[in-house]
Formats: structure tokens, C-alpha cells, sequence
């Protein structure tokens, strides 16, 4: 009976972990869209990363 419990604890588990991360990857915008452009220019500047600033540049700018 232990065995069957601890199967069920364990598959209960993974599915409550691939649930957060599932819900983590919906948060943030796709890189590049519109909603992200407007994102990055209310973000202070100074906290941009490089790649962010390369990607704003090309995505949001030069577009």
C-alpha cells in the first residue's frame, strides 16, 4: 500500500512542478512584441541588460 502512495505522491509532484513552470513561461511577453517593446520602455534603462538592449533596438527602433 506504501508502494502505490508514494507512486501517487510522486506523479502528484511532477505535475504540480510542471504546472508552476508551465505558469512562470506564460508571465513574461515574447521577446520582440508589442507588448514587450512597451514593457522595456517603461523599464528604467539603466537596468537593461545587453542582449534587452540589442533586442529593443532591433525589435522596437529599427522596426
Amino acid at each position: 500500500m506504501s508502494y502505490i502512495n508514494s507512486k501517487v505522491l510522486k506523479l502528484g509532484s511532477i505535475a504540480l512542478a510542471s504546472m508552476f513552470i508551465i505558469g512562470l513561461s506564460g508571465c513574461a511577453p515574447e521577446v520582440g512584441s508589442e507588448k514587450w517593446c512597451k514593457q522595456m520602455s517603461e523599464k528604467d534603462k539603466g537596468d537593461w541588460t545587453a542582449n534587452e538592449a540589442a533586442e529593443y533596438a532591433k525589435n522596437c527602433v529599427f522596426n
